[in-house]
């Protein structure tokens, strides 16, 4: 097959298979159940972050979080301000993974950070962790995210030097709906 035409094929199979994709939540009749990739009850998980927050931790500190579901309600996207407190900066990007039966969450940074971190929601909380080493030794980390109403919830950032045992609380964040 010459080049071009192969070429021409790859775009058509491509186009074809975006348009099959596209159905979002958004766009299907009222009361008709929804059929697209994201559309099993787990991506539904994570909706109780999604919106605008203004954040505290220590005494006084203060920041903001936005939190949007994008790409046809298959993404959850983070973007942390930690102004004026401090000028940490970073963003995340969420998604269940179907095959795993997992929550998978990326996080990049201003100060050059990346983490990734695997994990579920399961009573009330959701928790998303990963095994990290620092200065060659072995440490769990987890964020948790609990005491969820529709107006608040906490977050947790806590880390375990034996494998999960136990757990220590190094910053929590309380979250209040921006009005």
């Amino acid at each position: 097959m010459p080049e071009r035409v192969r070429i021409t094929a790859i775009a058509v199979m491509i186009i074809l298979g975006l348009a099959a994709a596209h159905t979002s939540k958004a766009e299907q009749p009222e009361g008709e159940a929804t059929t697209g990739p994201c559309s099993a009850p787990e991506f539904d998980q994570f909706d109780f972050w999604v919106g605008h927050w203004d954040l505290t931790w220590g005494d006084s500190a203060t920041g903001t979080n936005t939190i949007t579901k994008e790409y046809d309600d298959c993404v959850i996207i983070e973007r942390f301000d930690g102004t004026p407190a401090t000028p940490f900066k970073g963003m995340s990007v969420s998604t269940f993974n179907k095959r795993m039966g997992k929550w998978q969450q990326t996080w990049v940074d201003n100060q050059g950070g990346y983490l990734d971190f695997t994990g579920e929601y399961s009573n009330g909380k959701m928790i998303l962790a990963r095994e990290a080493s620092i200065e060659g030794k072995t440490e769990w980390q987890r964020m948790v995210w609990h005491n969820i109403t529709e107006d608040s919830l906490d977050w947790n950032w806590e880390k375990s030097s034996d494998g999960g045992q136990s757990w220590e609380t190094a910053w929590q964040i309380h979250y209040h709906r921006a009005q």
